[in-house]
């Protein structure tokens, strides 16, 4: 992209001298730590691993949203890893075929347990959410994008309600998402699990 982090392109690349970064920085954030990476990726070391919980604990302040797929690594080395409060961690789950990584995460010692079910591609409508605090829902966007039912997404937001579980509902997607948008049912759904935290107050 023409930018010297990405020297590598998509060859795994750790950036030891931004481990650090978020403690310069005094505003409260919510972070997404993993928007084109994934921490828990094989080839990343333990101790690199660790050093990211230190420093994301260290910077109470903020919130860090982790996201992986990789979620039988997560389940392995979770308690080898400092869980703060303020570390939300999250699965991918685009239909049943993932089922196991919400059980991973279960296992894992994260305060907040999130799923992203982003792009959904199949009926979830079986699957429990027993022992997850928030769930993202959104379609998949882009040229040869696979369609989402609306019966899918009512389905989850049903048991969101039923197990109050906070919901958020991302994006139809789609060719065109924006002309798409993401009200379902006529409104937007922007929740996000309630932790007492002053940047949430921002964000909601």
């Amino acid at each position: 992209m023409g930018q010297y982090r990405y020297r590598n392109g998509f060859k795994l690349t750790l950036q030891k001298d931004l481990v650090g970064l978020p403690l310069t920085w005094k505003k409260p954030k919510i972070i997404f730590v993993n928007s084109m990476s994934d921490l828990f990726h094989k080839d990343v070391p333990l101790k690199f691993i660790q050093s990211v919980f230190d420093t994301m604990s260290l910077a109470h302040w903020h919130i860090f949203q982790v996201l992986t797929k990789r979620s039988e690594r997560l389940k392995e080395i979770s308690g080898e890893l400092t869980w703060a409060d303020n570390i939300w961690m999250g699965v991918s789950v685009e239909n049943r075929d993932y089922e196991y990584r919400i059980n991973d995460l279960r296992e894992t010692g994260a305060r907040v347990k999130f799923l992203s079910l982003e792009p959904l591609l199949g009926s979830l409508r079986e699957v429990s959410f027993v022992g997850i605090d928030w769930i993202i829902v959104g379609g998949e966007s882009g040229p040869g994008a696979r369609p989402m039912k609306k019966s899918w997404v009512k389905a989850i937001r049903q048991q969101c309600r039923r197990r109050r579980i906070p919901f958020f509902f991302k994006q139809w997607g789609g060719v065109n998402k924006k002309k798409a948008g993401r009200e379902l049912d006529g409104r937007m759904y922007d929740e996000f699990p309630d932790v007492g935290s002053p940047v949430l107050a921002t964000a909601t």
